[in-house]
């Protein structure tokens, strides 16, 4: 077995043995996340995008393992996996040094900070050069990881219109001004802050790299179908709960629901994973993640249907899981995923 197989048969048994049953507790416990965060971290799966054996299909298949056992817990490590990756393309050697080896175990975990860069007009967080590195002035509008992560990646526009990105705390400073954590419809133990930043000097020891003013918007093509494998994970953790739906109401057409709707997960998982091998086109990764998006939703909606009254309590999984793909349908989301998202929906004939 691969090196990669292994680290996934850990993180499966993991995740489905001992995170997802206690997935309801950790959508609304921070200190129930901060557990299944440190199991991550002592199993050596907070550092898959650091490990050379685990490849970008192997990583993929971790995310939507995640995102199936706890939707709270994918959207907190992926913001520290993410993380670990943008340093490592850093050329700053002396902060990969520093950074990346403690990353890889977890002893040091990192947020990010960069949506801003998606929004149009002038720039809301921006970066002037000042002599041994830059200043930074304006709004981060999303940094999730209050209390579990010391630092985050930032990203700033420069007056070029370029975008400087580095390592600030954090953590209320004299410079820095966190928000209260956001009430959100799920996944609200991540703890998401917005960050007021005034003149907080950024020196070039903690600068990551400077990318073009396009870099986000390539950055997104790239990953239009990448994301979306939160959503099957989300799609799959849907059918799950089907499936426990019909072991008490043993009717017919609740499994053959949930046996309907995962072959039309396999083929989305399937197509999703064609699109990256053969460099599909904007428009068919576009329409893909789309898919993935309205299949997470149906799956949950489906488990609700599957589940009864029952699910109209905060305490049932279905309701979770259906919240959760609400978070889903707008995560890094573009103009372009949007019209896609909203082309599939409102395209159906009756």
């Amino acid at each position: 077995m691969s090196i990669a197989s292994q680290m996934l048969k850990i993180a499966e048994d993991f995740l489905l043995s001992e995170v997802r049953p206690r997935a309801q507790e950790i959508d609304g416990d921070v200190a129930a996340l901060g557990w299944a965060l440190d199991g991550l971290a002592e199993r050596g799966l907070l550092g898959l995008k650091l490990n050379p054996e685990v490849s970008e299909p192997d990583f993929r298949k971790f995310q939507e393992l995640v995102a199936r056992a706890s939707g709270s817990l994918a959207f907190l490590q992926t913001q520290h996996q993410s993380a670990a990756s943008l340093i490592a393309k850093s050329d700053n050697e002396d902060l990969k040094a520093e950074y990346l080896a403690q990353m890889a175990t977890g002893a040091m975990r990192l947020g990010i900070g960069f949506s801003q860069l998606r929004r149009p007009g002038p720039p809301i967080m921006k970066a002037t050069p000042s002599e041994g590195g830059y200043s930074l002035a304006g709004t981060v509008p999303w940094i999730t990881g209050l209390d579990f992560y010391s630092e985050f990646v930032i990203g700033a526009t420069l007056p070029t219109g370029e975008a400087v990105f580095g390592l600030v705390p954090f953590d209320n400073t004299s410079e820095i001004s966190l928000g209260s954590v956001m009430p959100l419809c799920a996944m609200e133990s991540a703890q998401t802050v917005s960050g007021e930043i005034t003149n907080h000097f950024l020196p070039e020891e903690k600068v990551l790299f400077t990318r073009p003013s396009s870099w986000i918007a390539n950055n997104d093509m790239i990953n239009i179908t990448l994301q979306g494998h939160f959503a099957l994970g989300c799609a799959q953790a849907g059918i799950d709960v089907i499936r426990q739906a019909y072991e008490r109401k043993p009717f017919d057409f609740i499994v053959n629901s949930a046996d309907h709707l995962l072959t039309e997960l396999e083929e989305c998982r399937a197509a999703a994973t064609r699109s990256q091998e053969l460099a599909e086109s904007t428009q068919g990764r576009l329409h893909i993640r789309a898919w993935a998006i309205d299949l997470a939703v149906r799956c949950a909606h489906a488990a609700i249907a599957a589940s009864g009254g029952a699910s109209n309590s905060r305490a049932h999984p279905a309701q979770r899981i259906y919240r959760e793909a609400l978070v889903y349908t707008v995560s890094a989301q573009t103009t372009e995923i949007m019209a896609a998202t909203l082309n599939r929906l409102t395209a159906r004939t009756p």
